[in-house]
């Protein structure tokens, strides 16, 4: 048996990488007593030879999130403060991280094993697009993430207006861009931009200051739901929970739902409550 995150509707986004958190929380404290690489493709920058050597014998620190990146530290002593070599984990389409007990099979998409004495901690990943990293230094870590814009859980209002502002794209392109602000994939922003009632193609440069504020306000609370899930939910009152019904209609007004592609990504949007 395996504990898994979970994601619905499409690519792991900020939410659902918070799953995955959790469920490399299980690791934490614990040592590295080998590291089994099936499919060294998911490594990134590293072989598997070094990579494996790095962290056997380590204990895993607890995960922390920024955006769709998982970082996992690591020290010498089961309390010892996080360090490095770091395992930095970027999920792409179809990454996981999974607990399993022993002795299970391996399924075929499970391309990385971390083997501890309870149990072991799995990447899981059929398309193989990203994957995992080793931070060697310190410093490693912040030149992976140096291209991300801020956390899209803890970006204040006033910082928040100013990165969307600044570019003149549309709303939901400078929302979805990572170096904007980290962690809002397709759903999510599908979502937001139907709770604020933005077009998903108004230009950042007509949003209102009130407009931003309300993005903003329903940013937060989009997304401390979908953290308390592990996953972007897809209940009947959310958008997301109307994406793959043959008849689309609005859970707000019972409007026809329109389908559209910005930025090459599926989009869905209600014409009566989103107006351009």
């Amino acid at each position: 048996m395996c504990g898994r995150g979970w994601v619905v509707g499409g690519m792991p986004e900020l939410p659902d990488v918070e799953g995955f958190r959790r469920v490399a929380q299980r690791a934490g404290g614990r040592q590295v007593r080998s590291v089994r690489v099936c499919d060294a493709q998911v490594l990134r920058g590293v072989g598997s030879g070094e990579f494996q050597e790095a962290l056997r014998r380590r204990y895993f620190q607890a995960p922390w999130r920024w955006g769709k990146w998982l970082v996992i530290p690591t020290s010498g002593a089961p309390n010892g403060g996080p360090g490095t070599p770091a395992v930095l984990a970027h999920f792409g389409m179809t990454g996981s991280f999974e607990w399993c007990r022993h002795g299970g099979d391996v399924h075929p998409h499970d391309r990385v094993v971390f083997d501890f004495a309870p149990g072991e901690l799995r990447y899981h990943d059929m398309r193989k697009l990203t994957g995992l990293h080793l931070a060697r230094q310190p410093g490693e870590v912040d030149e992976l993430l140096a291209e991300l814009g801020p956390d899209a859980q803890r970006v204040g209002v006033e910082e928040f207006g100013e990165r969307l502002t600044r570019t003149r794209r549309g709303t939901k392109a400078a929302l979805m861009d990572q170096s904007v602000l980290a962690g809002l994939g397709n759903i999510c922003t599908d979502e937001l931009l139907w709770r604020a009632r933005v077009h998903p193609n108004r230009a950042t440069t007509k949003l209102s200051a009130d407009d931003l504020e309300l993005l903003h306000q329903e940013m937060r609370v989009m997304l401390r739901d979908a953290v308390r899930a592990g996953r972007v939910p897809d209940d009947a009152s959310w958008l997301t929970g109307h994406r793959d019904e043959p008849d689309q209609r609005c859970p707000r007004c019972s409007t026809a739902l329109r389908r559209t592609r910005v930025g090459g990504r599926g989009t869905l949007w209600c014409p009566a409550c989103q107006s351009d």
